[in-house]
């Protein structure tokens, strides 16, 4: 996994893109299974691994072997077909506590150019094969 390695002042001021949550408007949520691997760091802090389960446009939901301290800034790295998108992100409350661990969102602050258009795409493609994976019956026409 490639990380940053300026400071975390340098790194949010490198990063364009502000997502912004809109409570009237929720960005679309997509279910990636389990094949997507996230690497979370915190300042001062050893990586963690962890499961994606939802991805959205705002964030996501992670599976985790243990929670993470909610409010907490760090960064996020994940591995999608169009490449590495990397950016900053605030810990939300755990939502459930499972017996393999927990689920906790996370809400994109930060991010550039480069991996918002990653994600973008990632989204779509995402989107893609849930279409072509839905039964007939539920397909959604466009």
């Amino acid at each position: 996994m490639i990380w940053l390695t300026q400071t975390w002042g340098d790194i949010v001021a490198a990063m364009p893109y502000y997502p912004q949550p809109d409570p009237a408007n929720p960005a679309r949520r997509v279910q990636v299974g389990d094949s997507v691997v996230v690497a979370i760091r915190s300042e001062g802090a050893q990586s963690v691994r962890a499961k994606l389960c939802d991805l959205s446009a705002t964030g996501g939901l992670l599976l985790l072997s243990k929670a993470l301290e909610e409010g907490d800034f760090v960064e996020v790295a994940l591995q999608t077909t169009n490449g590495t998108v990397h950016g900053m992100a605030e810990l939300l409350v755990t939502k459930r506590e499972l017996t393999e661990g927990c689920l906790q969102p996370f809400r994109f602050v930060a991010m550039d150019d480069e991996s918002h258009t990653k994600l973008r795409m990632a989204l779509q493609s995402f989107l893609d094969q849930a279409r072509r994976s839905a039964p007939p019956s539920k397909r959604r026409k466009v």
